[in-house]
C-alpha cells in the first residue's frame, strides 16, 4: 500500500517539525493552505501555534468551513496544542471579543486554553499514554488541559490530574508537543488511524 497524503496545516505554527515527523513515520507529507490541497489530503495535521490567530487565518483563507465540513465528513485529523483547542467542541477562555479561536468540533470535548499558564510555566515530563509502550516525553509550552469530555471520547493520557490526550475515532489531539523530541510514535500512530491500520 502506498504511503498516505498527510497534509500539515500552515497556516501559523510549527509545521517544519510535523512535517519530518509524519515523514519519519512513513507519510507523504505536504504543507495545507489551500482548499485544493486540504481536499487532496487523507488526513490533516493541527499544529502548535496561537489558537486565535490560526482561526482568523483559517477564515481568512476561506478554510474554516472546508474542514470543518471534511472533519464532519469523517477527515482523520491530530491537533497538538493550539491544534488540541482548535479540534474542541467548545474552548474556554477563548480570547478577547472578536479575537476568539473558532472551534471545529472535530472531539466532543471542553479544552481550556493556556490552562497550565504562561510561556514561563512551561515544562516537560514523561507520562503514560494509552496504546504505546512505556511512557511518552510530553513537552508543554502554553500547554491547554481537557475539561469535559464526551462518551465517545477516549481518554489517552493525563499529566497533574488533567486529561492531556485524547482521541474520538479518526480525530487524535494532545496538549504537548511530540514533534520536537524525536519520538514518531504519536505520529506513527496517527498515521496508522489514517491508514486504518
Amino acid at each position: 500500500m502506498s504511503a498516505p497524503l498527510v497534509g500539515v496545516l500552515a497556516l501559523q505554527g510549527d509545521t517544519r517539525e510535523h512535517l519530518a515527523a509524519l515523514r519519519e513515520a512513513g507519510a507523504e507529507a505536504i504543507t495545507v493552505r489551500r482548499r485544493a490541497e486540504l481536499d487532496a489530503v487523507d488526513g490533516l495535521v493541527i499544529p502548535g501555534g496561537e489558537s486565535t490567530a490560526m482561526s482568523h487565518l483559517l477564515r481568512d483563507f476561506d478554510l474554516l468551513e472546508p474542514l470543518r465540513g471534511r472533519l464532519a465528513d469523517g477527515l482523520p485529523a491530530y491537533g497538538a496544542c493550539a491544534g488540541m483547542i482548535l479540534l474542541a467542541g467548545e474552548i474556554l477562555d477563548a480570547g478577547a471579543e472578536g479575537r476568539q479561536a473558532l472551534p471545529l468540533g472535530g472531539i466532543d470535548m471542553t479544552v481550556r486554553r493556556n490552562a497550565f499558564g504562561r510561556q514561563v510555566d512551561s515544562f516537560e515530563g514523561d507520562i503514560p499514554f494509552e496504546g504505546l509502550d512505556g511512557t511518552v516525553r510530553a513537552v508543554f509550552i502554553r500547554a491547554p488541559w481537557v475539561e469535559r469530555v464526551g462518551p465517545g471520547v477516549r481518554v489517552l493520557a493525563r499529566a497533574a490530574g488533567h486529561v492531556v490526550a485524547v482521541r474520538q475515532g479518526a480525530v487524535l489531539a494532545t496538549a504537548f508537543h511530540p514533534e520536537v523530541t524525536g519520538d514518531r510514535r504519536v505520529h506513527k500512530m496517527f498515521v496508522n488511524i489514517v491508514t486504518g491500520s
